[in-house]
């Protein structure tokens, strides 16, 4: 498979990936009383307002993306701490509920293979198992509770106030602390036994 072919199979699980990561974290903040995100058109379905260019290309290259964070003002909550955990969790929880959703599609693809023609399946297919390996991938990552990820809001929620006032003063430092990580691949041997027994209970 050429890299042309290739971007055509990984682009719209991608997209999508990332859209439904982000529409997950306005949606969640604006039940809990914030509507920045709404106000900004964040939030929606359409990828066009997530996506950035530069994580999309760091997908392809690292296997590590993001997409436009949706903004979110804490001001509005009743419980700033308490309530960014539920926002920080949404994108992942979402993530993991496309891979489930995905890996059903594969099963009920695979069942009615033989009513689809070869020229349709092989690529649909292609593209739902790389929905799963994405939606787990992004997931996962997003965990790891390194500012600005999803899992350094989720580790503040659910520290005390003083040592997660200390915990977010390494926000500054932290893309380039999952740099080092990433390029000194220590990164890669924590995460990938999490991404492989997640694969494992997702596509059964």
């Amino acid at each position: 498979m050429n890299m042309i072919q290739q971007i055509a199979i990984i682009a719209p699980p991608l997209l999508f990936a990332l859209t439904i990561h982000e529409y997950s974290h306005g949606y969640v903040a604006s039940r809990l009383g914030d509507p920045t995100a709404k106000n900004m058109g964040r939030l929606t379905l359409n990828p066009l307002k997530h996506l950035d260019p530069l994580g999309v290309l760091a997908f392809i290259i690292m296997k590590i993306g993001w997409a436009k964070p949706v903004p979110v003002d804490p001001r509005y909550f009743k419980n700033p701490m308490k309530d960014m955990l539920w926002v920080a969790l949404a994108g992942p929880t979402a993530n993991l509920i496309t891979a489930i959703a995905s890996s059903l599609a594969a099963q009920i693809l695979a069942a009615t293979a033989t009513f689809i023609p070869k020229v349709i399946l092989l690529p649909l297919f292609q593209m739902i198992a790389a929905s799963i390996w994405i939606n787990i991938i992004l997931a996962i990552f997003n965990l790891v509770p390194i500012p600005p990820l999803d899992g350094s809001k989720v580790l503040m929620g659910l520290l005390p106030p003083r040592h997660a006032a200390s915990f977010a003063r390494l926000e500054p430092f932290g893309f380039l602390i999952l740099l080092a990580l990433f390029y000194t691949g220590i990164l890669q041997k924590v995460l990938s036994p999490i991404i492989s027994f997640a694969e494992k209970i997702i596509v059964g």
